[in-house]
């Protein structure tokens, strides 16, 4: 593939993709891709081990879960350099960019807020509950004991 057809976007399938060996926009979106390959390596590693401890075949489990890791690890490797989905990880870092988080002031007020609400919450349901408990058994509906 060209390079001017790798800048643009338009890559191969993924399966194609599997078996190149390049970088598409390697200084862009570093932090997102990174994340992304390390969370489905542990994905792949985990399911390798799943598959080396729990027995599912007679002989060789211990091969073919590392087999499938490091199959996932591959996978996992070229998935964040597929020129579409590298595309979508560049353009969520650069919307988390513009992200305004709250100083630690207003988290810790907000926090406050929520528990505050969360207690005055239940004790309004349990009120409620009290008040119909006893409407219910006003009316026959319900019997207490």
């Amino acid at each position: 593939m060209s390079s001017v057809a790798k800048e643009s976007g338009s890559g191969g399938s993924l399966v194609g993709e599997l078996f190149q060996f390049g970088l598409y926009k390697p200084k862009q979106g570093r932090l997102v891709r990174q994340l992304t390959f390390l969370s489905v390596a542990i994905l792949a590693v985990l399911i390798g081990r799943e598959f080396s401890y729990a027995g599912m075949l007679s002989s060789g489990n211990f091969w073919l879960g590392a087999v499938i890791a490091v199959a996932g690890i591959w996978f996992a490797y070229r998935v964040v350099n597929y020129p579409k989905f590298t595309d979508f990880l560049i353009s969520v870092q650069a919307e988390l960019n513009k992200v305004t988080w709250p100083s630690t002031d207003q988290l810790k007020r907000a926090t406050v807020v929520v528990i505050f609400v969360i207690f005055a919450m239940a004790l309004f349901l349990y009120v409620f509950d009290i008040i119909w408990t006893f409407l219910f058994q006003l009316l026959g509906i319900r019997y207490s004991g």
